[in-house]
């Protein structure tokens, strides 16, 4: 490229990291949602640091330069609209920077659930000296729904402290490095009654929308816990609540749900069973920082003509475990 590259970045409520030094290498046209088509005029990228708007359908028609669109979150649900799909426009998503404080949120909340750590904070408000006795976690059976890196390095993290874990993708397979079996996510109402928890992991797609359906809900034995760190819309809502109000189930952890933010009337928020935590689960304090370096070591294999990480299959909706 002879001259400058032109990179349009999307920016929301958090200031964008790491801008100064990519601003040596392109010129850089910071916007807000209102202004991305006139950004877009002309750009070769968009950074969309904004990884919730949902501007750009309304901006396309101005992306007719676009040829990278890197976006700043791992779950690209929101973004792949038909015009983008159909496009050639490479999109890639921040593969890998999650993996670590995700799994960290989902050990935590196996242990909050084996621990019962709710209902102490509960007592200890009441002044409640009140013994209870705790779940072991070593020896626990966990199905972890969702293979990609997410999902193994959770995998990896829980098998360390004792949790046998198994994992649910698009097919089955045997002598998985990470999961030792890995089971057919449309059997998963055969299998999940064996498990001691379940952890969704999976991206929204066609394909998984509603996968833990009310069969699904209804076959989780009644000791089981249920940990959402995926999409709301993985799971038949009514049917999990209808559970947990009934006391046939023994929790949930819940970072993501079908409406964000939860209502404030949504029965979730009561159940003295389940965890609600707003949709934080990839939050760390070094995220932002690492955000702004992915970003900048994409940019630099992209002006050299070299192939970008964490592309993501623009027909499935995520990045292939194979990439």
């Amino acid at each position: 490229m002879t001259r400058r590259p032109v990179i349009a970045v999307l920016e929301g409520d958090r200031p964008v990291r790491g801008l100064e030094r990519v601003a040596r290498l392109a010129d850089v046209r910071v916007t807000r949602a209102a202004g991305l088509d006139r950004a877009l005029a002309g750009a070769d990228v968009l950074y969309l640091w904004d990884y919730f708007s949902g501007a750009l359908p309304d901006a396309w028609h101005a992306a007719g330069s676009l040829r990278w669109l890197h976006v700043a979150a791992a779950g690209v649900d929101k973004l792949l609209f038909p015009d983008l799909v159909a496009s050639d426009v490479v999109v890639t998503n921040a593969h890998g920077i999650f993996d670590q404080p995700m799994a960290e949120y989902v050990l935590g909340a196996v242990l909050h659930a084996a621990k019962g750590f709710g209902p102490l904070r509960d007592a200890q408000r009441e002044a409640r000296w009140e013994w209870r006795e705790g779940r072991n976690i070593g020896g626990s059976r966990a199905l972890v729904v969702g293979t990609g890196s997410i999902g193994r390095r959770t995998a990896r993290l829980l098998r360390a402290v004792g949790v046998r874990v198994e994992g649910a993708g698009r097919t089955a397979r045997e002598h998985d490095d990470d999961f030792g079996r890995v089971h057919a996510a449309e059997d998963l109402a055969a299998v999940v009654g064996a498990f001691d928890y379940v952890i969704l992991l999976a991206p929204l797609t066609p394909a998984t929308e509603g996968l833990v359906s009310a069969a699904v809900v209804a076959a989780l034995k009644p000791s089981a816990v249920l940990v959402n760190a995926g999409r709301g819309r993985l799971v038949d809502e009514d049917a999990l609540v209808a559970r947990l109000q009934a006391g046939t189930l023994a929790g949930a952890v819940l970072d993501t749900f079908a409406v964000e933010p939860l209502p404030r009337e949504h029965p979730l928020w009561s159940l003295p069973s389940v965890l609600v935590t707003p949709h934080m689960a990839s939050n760390a304090d070094t995220w932002l920082d690492d955000l702004a370096a992915q970003f900048e070591r994409n940019l630099l294999l992209w002006l050299d003509g070299r192939p970008l990480p964490g592309v993501v299959d623009k027909a499935l909706g995520y990045v292939p475990s194979t990439a």
